[in-house]
């Protein structure tokens, strides 16, 4: 089919030239993997990976300097005032599902 359409789309300039690099080296021009990855949205209905927010990562105090540390504290403290708290059963039990234990 002849390709009579255009996209034009704004990104990082490192990104692209980041993304260009490596699909350099497969031998896939830019334009060839924009296509690819409208094809897959099509085959796929949909986004062809994964898009999520990554996990929350626990703070480790000791990296805080004081005003972050005080920052966390407070919004811990907020937590509790607003009843957004949980037993220590039930964090215990996150823990232990997320590292497999």
């Amino acid at each position: 089919m002849q390709k009579t359409s255009s996209i034009f789309a704004r990104v990082e300039p490192s990104l692209k030239q980041e993304a260009e690099s490596i699909l350099g080296e497969l031998g896939v021009p830019l334009s060839n993997a924009i296509n690819i990855f409208l094809k897959q949205i099509v085959m796929q209905r949909g986004i062809p990976f994964e898009v999520k927010l990554s996990p929350a990562a626990p703070v480790a105090i000791g990296a805080l300097d004081v005003a972050t540390l005080d920052a966390e504290l407070e919004k811990g403290y907020a937590d509790l005032k607003k009843g957004r708290v949980r037993t220590k059963k039930d964090v215990f039990s996150d823990v232990k599902q997320g590292y497999n234990l």
